[in-house]
C-alpha cells in the first residue's frame, strides 16, 4: 500500500438550471441558487429558515409519551437525572435538557459516563452510580445522544423502580429496550421525515413537547413561556460538532443558533469558548463550530470527564464560563500533543506492516498498548484521511480489552461491516454501534489480528472493492464579476457542512508568484483573466509550476480593520502535469 496521499479525483456537481431559475426568480443571488441546486434543494421553500418552518415533532416516535412522562414527573416534583454522553453533541443536549427542564420547574441534574471507567451509555454500571446521587434515588432516567443500545441498563434501572426515557438518534440493534419512551427519528416505528437529527435535536424537540404538554395543563400560558428558542446556539453547537447531515431542517436550527451568537445573545459558556479560540461570534459560522469550539469540548471527554464541559456550558456567571473554558483549552493542547504522537505511532505501525506484508488491501487496523483510549477516533480519523480507507484504531483497556474507535469513507457503511463480522465470527467482536461513518467496538487483545483480517474480508465483501478514491466535488468555473469581497461574506452567511459542503470553485491560474511561509504554507499570487488574486494553500510545502488548476475557497481576508479576496487553495495540479 501507498504511503504516501491517495491523489483524489475532481469532477463537477452536475446544474440544475430549472431549479436555479425557480431560485432565482424567488430572490436568490444567482450564485447561490446554483450552489443550492446543485446540492439539492428542489423548492424556495427549503431555504427559508425561520421557526415556522420547523418540521412537526408530530411523527416523533413516543414523543407524546415522553412528554406526558415528564409533565407528570414535574407535577410531582420527582427526581430527574440526565443520563450524558461525553461528546460535544452529548454535552450540548445535556446542557438544552438542563436549562429547559429547571425552566420548566423540574428538580433535575445530570450524569455522565466516564469512557474510562463505565464506558458509554445508560449501563448497568451507571445504573448503580445514578442509585447513589448526592440527592437521592432518580425517578426518572432520561438519557440524551445515548440509550437506543443500552438493553441491560434499562432493565437494571428497571428493576430498581426508575422509569427511563431514551432520547438518541443513533441506529438501534436487533434489541430495543423496554424503556417508558424512546424519542430517536430512526427507531423503526418512527416516520419523521429528517432521519439526521443529532441527539441535541432530539432532545430538543422533546422540550418543545413538553412545553406544549404543560401549556395544555395550564402550568403557563403561551406569552409566558420559557423561551426554547434561547438555546438554539446549544442545538447549532452540538448538531454541527457531530457532523450530522446537514438536511434542511438541521439547517435551519443551525441557522438559528448561528443569528444568536451573531447577535451576541448566546450561553456565557459559548461566548467563553468563543473568547479562548481566538474566534469572532459576531461572525460566526459553521467553520466556528465545528473546528474551533467543538473540539475544546470534545477533549475534556477524550481526555477526563465530560462534567468539566456541561459545567462550562450551564454556567451562567461570565466569569465561571471563562475559567471553565480556558480548563478546556489545557486540555485541548494536551490531547493536540497525545495525537500527534499517536499519529506518528500509528503511521509507523502502517509502514512497518507494509513492509512484512501483513497489512490489508481495503481497510486499515492499528493498534499501540500505551495509546490514550479517548484519542484513537482522532488517529484514525488522520490515517482514514491520508490513505482513503476504512481505519480502525485500537487502545487497552485497564481489563485487558482493546477498545477501537473506526471511520469511514463513502462507499463503506462502518456499522454494516462491524454487524456482518459480528455475525460471521461472533467470537471476534464484544460490543460494537454506531454510524456509518463512525463506530467503535471492543475486542480481545488476542483477537486483533483474526478481526483485523475479518474487517478487511467484510469490506471487501460488502463493498466488492479492495480500494477507494476519494472525490472532490466542485462547482466548476467562478464567473469573474463574482470576485468581490461581497461574494465570500454572502458564501460565509450561509449554513455549510456535512451533506452539504461549502462551495469549492475550479479553475486555471497563472502563478505569479510564490512563497512558504513558515516553511509549510504556501502563499501566491494567481493570475486569472486581467484579474490577479492572493491565495494561500495551508500545509502545502513544495512550489508549484508556471500554470495550476486549482480547487479553491472565496474568503474573507481581514486584517488591520481592511477586508481583501482571497482564495483558500484546497487542492492543485501544475497543468504541465497532465
Amino acid at each position: 500500500m501507498e504511503n504516501s496521499v491517495v491523489q483524489p479525483i475532481i469532477s463537477n456537481r452536475p446544474r440544475a438550471p430549472e431549479i436555479e431559475h425557480a431560485l432565482t426568480q424567488s430572490g436568490h443571488h444567482p450564485l447561490l441558487a446554483q450552489l443550492m441546486a446543485s446540492r439539492g434543494v428542489q423548492q424556495p421553500e427549503e431555504l427559508h429558515t425561520d421557526w415556522r418552518q420547523l418540521l412537526s415533532p408530530a411523527l416523533l416516535h413516543d414523543l407524546t409519551q415522553a412528554a406526558q412522562r415528564l409533565a407528570d414527573a414535574i407535577e410531582a416534583q420527582e427526581r430527574l437525572l440526565i443520563i450524558a454522553d461525553y461528546d460535544c453533541d452529548g454535552a450540548t443536549a445535556c446542557a438544552v435538557a438542563i436549562r429547559a427542564l429547571q425552566e420548566m420547574g423540574a428538580d433535575v441534574d445530570f450524569l455522565v459516563p466516564n469512557r474510562f471507567e463505565t464506558g458509554y451509555g445508560l449501563s448497568p454500571a451507571i445504573v448503580e452510580l445514578a442509585l447513589q446521587h448526592p440527592n437521592g434515588k432518580p425517578d426518572v432516567l432520561i438519557t440524551v445522544d445515548n440509550g437506543i443500545a443500552s438493553v441491560e441498563g434499562v432493565a437494571a434501572a428497571n428493576a430498581q423502580h426508575m422509569a427511563v426515557i431514551i432520547t438518541d438518534h443513533h441506529l438501534p440493534g436487533d434489541e430495543l429496550p423496554d424503556a417508558v419512551a424512546i424519542v430517536n427519528p430512526n427507531h423503526p416505528s418512527c416516520g419523521f421525515q429528517s432521519k439526521h437529527l443529532a441527539g441535541v435535536g432530539v432532545i430538543f424537540y422533546v422540550m418543545l413537547a413538553l412545553r406544549a404538554e404543560l401549556r395544555e395543563r395550564g402550568a403557563f400560558e403561551l406569552e409566558d413561556q420559557p423561551r426554547l428558542n434561547l438555546l438554539s446556539d446549544l442545538v447549532a453547537l452540538g448538531t454541527v460538532a457531530d457532523v450530522v447531515k446537514l438536511d434542511s431542517n438541521n439547517r435551519l436550527l443551525v441557522t438559528q443558533g448561528l443569528k444568536q451568537m451573531r447577535a451576541g445573545r448566546m450561553q456565557p459558556g459559548i461566548a467563553a469558548l468563543f473568547q479562548i479560540a481566538g474566534r469572532d461570534p459576531s461572525v460566526a459560522t459553521t467553520f466556528d463550530l465545528g473546528f474551533a469550539l467543538g473540539p475544546r469540548i470534545n477533549a475534556c471527554g477524550r481526555l477526563a470527564d465530560m462534567s468539566l464541559g456541561i459545567r462550562c456550558l450551564l454556567a451562567d456567571d461570565p466569569a465561571e464560563a471563562l475559567a471553565l473554558a480556558q480548563e478546556l483549552e489545557s486540555m485541548n493542547q494536551d490531547r493536540r500533543n497525545i495525537e500527534q504522537q499517536m499519529h506518528t505511532e500509528a503511521q509507523r505501525f502502517v509502514e512497518q506492516a507494509t513492509q512484512h506484508g501483513t497489512q490489508f488491501e481495503a481497510s486499515l487496523c492499528v493498534y499501540h498498548p500505551d495509546w490514550h483510549q479517548g484519542v484513537v477516533g482522532l488517529v484514525a480519523s488522520r490515517l482514514k484521511e491520508k490513505h482513503w480507507r476504512p481505519t480502525l484504531a485500537f487502545a487497552r483497556t485497564d481489563d485487558g480489552l482493546l477498545k477501537g474507535s473506526g471511520r469511514s469513507v463513502p462507499e463503506v457503511h462502518l456499522r454494516d461491516v462491524l454487524d456482518l463480522v459480528s455475525k460471521r465470527q461472533p467470537q471476534l467482536i464484544g460490543q460494537f454501534g454506531g454510524h456509518a461513518m463512525a463506530a467503535g467496538l471492543s475486542i480481545q487483545e488476542a483477537n486483533f489480528e483474526a478481526f483485523s483480517q475479518a474487517f478487511d474480508a467484510a469490506v471487501q465483501e460488502l463493498t466488492g472493492q479492495r480500494s477507494f478514491t476519494p472525490t472532490i466535488e466542485t462547482d466548476g468555473s467562478l464567473a469573474l464579476n463574482f470576485y468581490e469581497v461581497s461574494t465570500a461574506q454572502m458564501l460565509a452567511s450561509q449554513v455549510w457542512g456535512a451533506g452539504f459542503a461549502p462551495p469549492l470553485f475550479r479553475d486555471r491560474f497563472i502563478v505569479r508568484d510564490q512563497r512558504l511561509l513558515k516553511d509549510k504554507h504556501l502563499k501566491l499570487q494567481l493570475e486569472r483573466g486581467d484579474h490577479v488574486f492572493d491565495a494561500i494553500w495551508f500545509n502545502q510545502a513544495e512550489l508549484m509550476g508556471g500554470v495550476i488548476e486549482a480547487v479553491y475557497e472565496l474568503s474573507e481576508n481581514r486584517w488591520n480593520g481592511r477586508s481583501s479576496l482571497q482564495l483558500m487553495v484546497r487542492h492543485a495540479v501544475d497543468v504541465n502535469a497532465y
